[in-house]
């Protein structure tokens, strides 16, 4: 049962599995600070951007964003100019354009798509951009989408932190929309409307490591390099690669994340720096949002388009609870739930075209 009181919660690191560790930790703030000043500089290292003196060159097509930063994107499928449908994807923590969601030739083909990878700021040959809000992104990609003339309305479909960020679409670009689709969507432990029950049985299901990180990007934003750095305390499992974030189903796929196609750019990824990348992502996606998924209002009260929510039951990453709240409280969007799935669902066979013909109308 869903507790009716709602919170603005804020969550500790707590579980039974972790409580030896919170007790050695239960001065954190102090033992962190002091760590920090004696050991390791808490202030990161500045980027190396692509195309400066001491950065790596520019490979791929860029388009220039009124503010003077470049955007880097891939296309794919048919092109933009010949394509009746363009969908931009927005790629997860700790990937690059390439990472787009696999969707065949033929489908591709057969809706006329055009198929948009970019870089999200700092990843890959995308300019780091230190301002970065939860707003920026959603007008870096109209200003993208405008630079590339994709059309006043365009799809969108975000794969975690990346999934994420389609919230902020559906916030500030509405009116760009197509439709969009959510996958595995990073949720924010501190967004306003959420029972306690549904935070807390979402924040327990993270390792302890993934606690303090997603805890410490929050409350001290400014920690958050060092705590990824350091070796005194557990970083983050994600970029540590710990395998037990991946519930059995994702370690039967995982094999396609890997292999020659992505060795082939994988050192591209956050070859500008950890903290403009992956740092930036935990502090503008766990701080501080001036709204709540839950204050969204139906971007296609006429049905002229859909919103997709899909999200795995056995998610160790992004625990499906709070992704189910959501779609509880908001009956326009439409929601996937899938049993047995973990947060590496994509790449089951012929899940982008499922998800595509889904977005699209034409399941």
């Amino acid at each position: 049962m869903v507790d009716s009181s709602k919170t603005k919660n804020k969550p500790l690191p707590s579980s039974s599995s972790s409580s030896g560790m919170i007790k050695r930790l239960a001065a954190v703030p102090l033992l962190v600070l002091l760590a920090a000043l004696i050991f390791e500089p808490i202030k990161p290292q500045p980027p190396k951007t692509c195309g400066t003196a001491n950065g790596p060159p520019v490979t791929s097509n860029r388009t220039k964003l009124n503010d003077g930063r470049h955007v880097a994107y891939v296309e794919f499928g048919v092109p933009r100019e010949m394509a009746k449908n363009k969908i931009i994807f927005i790629h997860g923590f700790d990937a690059c354009r390439y990472d787009t969601l696999k969707v065949s030739q033929e489908l591709l083909e057969e809706l006329s798509i055009c198929l948009v990878g970019f870089d999200r700021p700092g990843y890959g040959e995308s300019d780091p951009y230190p301002k970065k809000t939860v707003k920026s992104i959603a007008t870096d990609i109209e200003e993208m989408a405008d630079n590339l003339q994709l059309g006043p309305k365009f799809y969108v479909i975000g794969f975690s932190m990346g999934g994420e960020a389609v919230w902020s679409v559906l916030k500030y670009i509405p009116h760009r929309l197509a439709g969009a689709a959510l996958l595995g969507p990073v949720a924010n432990y501190w967004w306003s409307g959420f029972p306690a029950n549904v935070t807390e049985e979402a924040w327990n299901v993270q390792l302890p490591a993934d606690k303090w990180v997603v805890w410490v990007a929050h409350h001290f934003p400014w920690l958050t390099n060092w705590w990824n750095s350091q070796k005194y305390f557990p970083s983050s499992s994600v970029i540590t690669q710990d395998v037990r974030v991946f519930c059995p189903n994702d370690l039967q796929v995982l094999h396609k994340w890997g292999g020659p196609d992505r060795a082939a750019y994988v050192g591209q990824i956050v070859q500008q720096g950890n903290h403009e990348s992956l740092h930036r992502d935990m502090i503008v996606g766990f701080g501080s949002w001036d709204f709540s998924p839950l204050d969204l209002e139906n971007p296609f009260p006429n049905n002229e388009g859909s919103v997709h929510l899909w999200h795995g039951t056995e998610d160790l990453i992004v625990p499906v609870h709070m992704s189910r709240y959501i779609a509880q409280q908001l009956p326009w969007i439409t929601y996937h739930e899938l049993p047995t799935a973990g947060h590496m669902f994509i790449l089951g066979e012929g899940m982008g075209d499922t998800i595509v013909r889904s977005l699209l109308g034409h399941d």
